[in-house]
């Protein structure tokens, strides 16, 4: 009887060794085929052992809340901020040893349309077109007085706007002072004391009588009664303040003669393109009126008024006129071309101005850009010089940035360039979600769900995972950007859904029946 027991408890024993061998050898294998064992759940928290072992022993760097991703927990658990698990960040995925970078998928890169365009050293100069109106030049201005009083006898067939040569007649005038200074300088001639004859001719110069009119009364030895005046220098009659049978006082302007050798071409620039604008630049000027004649001059000075309205400066620019062909008040096309200078340029498009600084991205790796803040000079055509933030032969994002922008907003690259001590604390993307780029610029976020309450001022949904942020399935309210959104909603409804992020709070701004937003946009439900 003890032997039958015994018997029995040893086979008993036996079996159970089996099993056990059988368990841990389907086990290994299991481990060997897998990669890894399944992490141990206790209580719905993960614990730090099991997420390492899910991981493949991954070293975890810090837990945080996706829907605030700058915030870092130094051990696992539930948010404080939303009812929902923390999740761990990992050191490959970007955190410490990647930099302030965003990472993107090559799927998200070719639905986002990136292009990369280099940094570049290139020969630049300050060729600046603008437009320009032709004025006369007021420096070759000629004006005709009376030298002493007189009557107008004869006005010639001049008026204002004539273009005439230099010497030619205006007017003649009487001037009876002049004639009876001549009958004495005559007079005294004929008594040969040239003492006397000297002084009175001197008497005729004093008051103002021309040489060729004293001369011409010598030779004739009769009185000269009419001065024809004439002009000193060709150009056209801009004044004529003379008519005849009118009464001429000595200094009296009888006529205003502007020189055409040469004309003024006025430019109103900006204040910025002013500035790089010096005496003496080399000017080239178009005039629809003349296509088949380019007209080269010079910058003759910049005004030192400017204009309060249009903020802009007023150039003047010389320009020849040889065959008088250039006309006041013709339009032109003028090109200004400066000094020609080394300086690193980069695309226009690359470049994101912020109002307060200037950021393009810069590709560290296939699929990871940096936001790099740069300084910026001058302009030229799609290209503008960049003083410091960039080096020669870096590749830049000069499409798509927009986007990628707002994915590093969402993780906070930005703050992390300023701030390296929260440079650890927020994930790199492992994805983009489908976003827009709103009038504001803050990103919309677009997911699917299910309506589970509607109030006046929220939505409570359903919704699945968002990866652009790292949110899992959950259930949350969301407010409304406006209370019109939620008409027509109903519980257990499917809806397409946008959001922003607001701080801690998930805005809706737009939602849809998930049946009529797929029909609408062509996509399967």
């Amino acid at each position: 009887m003890l032997n039958t027991t015994f018997s029995k408890t040893l086979f008993a024993v036996t079996v159970l060794a089996a099993g056990i061998g059988a368990g841990y050898a389907l086990s290994t294998w299991r481990m060997a085929a897998g990669g890894h064992a399944t992490p141990a759940v206790a209580s719905g928290t993960t614990t730090a052992a099991a997420a390492a072992s899910a991981a493949g022993e991954r070293r975890i760097l810090y837990w945080y809340d996706p829907m605030v991703p700058t915030q870092k927990f130094d051990k696992p658990g539930k948010s404080p901020f939303m009812d929902m698990q923390l999740v761990p960040r990992y050191a490959d995925e970007g955190g410490d040893t990647a930099g302030a970078g965003v990472a993107v998928s090559a799927q998200a890169t070719q639905s986002l349309g990136v292009r990369l365009t280099a940094v570049e050293r290139r020969r630049v100069g300050a060729s600046i077109d603008a437009v320009g109106t032709v004025q006369l030049n007021e420096r070759d201005v000629s004006i005709v007085q009376a030298r002493t009083a007189g009557f107008v006898e004869r006005v010639y067939a001049r008026a204002p706007g004539d273009v005439i040569k230099a010497g030619a007649a205006l007017v003649d005038v009487l001037n009876p002072e002049w004639l009876a200074a001549q009958h004495e300088y005559l007079a005294v001639r004929r008594t040969g004391d040239a003492a006397l004859a000297l002084a009175a001719r001197a008497r005729l110069t004093l008051l103002g009588m021309p040489a060729a009119l004293i001369e011409q009364a010598e030779q004739s030895g009769q009185p000269v009664a009419l001065q024809t005046i004439t002009a000193p220098g060709g150009g056209v009659i801009s004044e004529l303040m003379v008519r005849q049978g009118m009464t001429v006082a000595a200094g009296m302007t009888l006529a205003r003669i502007n020189g055409l050798g040469t004309v003024w071409l006025e430019v109103a620039l900006p204040e910025a393109q002013a500035a790089t604008i010096a005496p003496g630049q080399a000017v080239e000027a178009r005039f629809p009126a003349l296509p088949d004649q380019v007209v080269r001059g010079k910058v003759a000075a910049i005004l030192p008024e400017g204009n309060r309205d249009s903020r802009t400066l007023r150039l003047r620019i010389e320009l020849p006129n040889p065959g008088q062909r250039l006309r006041a008040g013709l339009f032109a096309q003028v090109s200004i071309a400066g000094p020609q200078r080394d300086a690193l340029v980069v695309s226009a498009d690359a470049v994101i101005r912020t109002g307060k600084r200037a950021l393009v991205y810069v590709v560290e790796a296939p699929g990871r850009y940096r936001p790099v803040e740069v300084q910026l000079g001058e302009q030229y055509g799609d290209r503008v010089v960049v003083r410091q933030g960039l080096a020669a032969g870096q590749q830049v994002v000069a499409s798509g940035q927009f986007l990628i922008d707002s994915e590093a907003s969402l993780q906070g690259v930005l703050a992390r360039s300023a701030e390296p001590s929260v440079a650890a604390a927020a994930p790199a993307p492992t994805g983009t979600a489908v976003q827009q780029a709103a009038s504001t610029g803050t990103a919309v976020h677009e997911a699917r769900g299910t309506v589970v309450e509607v109030d006046a001022d929220s939505v409570t949904l359903d919704h699945e995972p968002v990866p652009a942020l790292q949110w899992p399935q959950m259930v949350m309210p969301f407010k409304l950007a406006d209370p019109k959104l939620a008409r027509g909603l109903q519980k257990g409804q499917r809806v397409l859904f946008g959001f922003t992020q607001h701080g801690s709070d998930a805005v809706l701004v737009r939602v849809a029946p998930a049946g009529a937003a797929a029909a609408a946009s062509g996509a399967p439900r």
